[in-house]
């Protein structure tokens, strides 16, 4: 949505020097022996290669701590009201920092542990380093939540089917992918999913791909809701 994306961009590129900002709401970090944890409202670390951000950037947002036992094991306790509009993307960021066409493999492997209530989707936040393009991969979704723009059809690319969307938010053009079925662990052949964009449908050019983020963007999760990513790797080169 369009907030959303707007949100993130804006989120992700202050959240470094606002890390010892304000505690947002009272949840508490878990109780196990995590090396990292924040509650944080921009709470933000690096671990073996991935950068992780609490990241509670929407209006109305309850409260939201963030744990890593490492940059591909980490999980979200989150509570946020039963109201409209997203509240958060807590998420896994690696740095690729190359064109489309210099890359010869980009890929990744998910393995999640999610509710069945509230609103939320799992996905992948694909930019590139200027962030003017959006590319969005949704493994998996429960309550109403749905992504921007207009329907393109399906297509099945990387390993899974999906429907693609096309909108803007006023900020940068934005391509979702939404998984026809809800996949809780699988592996992610990125890069023609790219090359489908750039020389099938031509909606850009030889981008530069920055940040591969993986996490939850969560419109509510009233109660406290666990979210946990068992396994996350990102591969680019």
């Amino acid at each position: 949505m369009a907030t959303n994306t707007l949100g993130r961009v804006a989120k992700a590129l202050i959240a470094p020097t606002l890390a010892l900002g304000a505690t947002v709401g009272l949840a508490s970090a878990p109780a196990s022996a995590a090396v990292w944890s924040s509650c944080d409202q921009w709470g933000n670390t690096t671990l073996n290669g991935y950068t992780l951000y609490n990241n509670i950037w929407g209006s109305g947002a309850g409260s939201q701590c963030v744990w890593a036992d490492s940059g591909t094991r980490w999980g979200v306790r989150a509570d946020h009201p039963n109201t409209g509009g997203i509240k958060s993307y807590p998420n896994a960021k690696k740095v690729i920092n190359k064109p489309i066409t210099s890359l010869s493999k980009l890929t990744s492997s998910y393995s999640v542990t999610v509710p069945s209530s509230g609103a939320y989707n799992t996905s992948y936040d694909i930019w590139d380093t200027d962030y003017d393009y959006e590319i969005m991969l949704w493994v998996n979704r429960t309550g109403a939540v749905g992504p921007l723009g207009t329907s393109q059809g399906n297509v099945t690319l990387g390993g899974h089917t999906w429907t693609v969307y096309k909108g803007n938010n006023g900020a940068n053009e934005v391509f979702s992918f939404v998984r026809t079925s809800n996949s809780r662990s699988g592996t992610v052949d990125i890069l023609p999913i790219l090359k489908w964009i750039k020389d099938t449908k031509r909606w850009f050019g030889n981008e530069t791909v920055g940040d591969v983020q993986f996490g939850y963007e969560i419109t509510s999760s009233s109660g406290g809701l666990d979210f946990t990513t068992d396994n996350l790797t990102v591969s680019g080169g």
